[in-house]
């Protein structure tokens, strides 16, 4: 049985505004992760939290999905953006660690 997903914040929104390729391949390595899978290009992210990652998509420009799936009852999508450098810029950090750390709290009954 899939895990439901979680939008934290924008993401929802984020994902619906890009490409639709790239919207379509989000939705697609979403749903693997949903079966328990990993993506096919991804990347741990423990500097926002402990068992993030982020899906990594190339279609036509590069986006990112950052998630987090450790938990049982769901998967929390904490941001998604497009990546206009190589570098990921320090704000879309920021807002997924803020996400992180509302999954937290939320967990937690706060």
């Amino acid at each position: 049985m899939d895990k439901p997903i979680t939008w934290m914040g924008g993401s929802r929104g984020k994902i619906r505004n890009f490409r639709v390729r790239a919207r379509q391949q989000a939705g697609y390595q979403l749903r693997r992760v949903q079966q328990g899978l990993l993506p096919n290009d991804w990347k741990p992210m423990a500097g926002i939290g402990t068992g993030t990652l982020e899906i990594r998509l190339h279609e036509p420009h590069e986006h990112r999905v950052v998630y987090v799936a450790k938990f049982e009852e769901t998967v929390y999508v904490l941001h998604a953006f497009e990546k206009k450098t190589r570098k990921t810029d320090k704000r879309n950090l920021e807002i997924a660690r803020k996400a992180y750390r509302e999954v937290l709290n939320l967990r937690q009954g706060k």
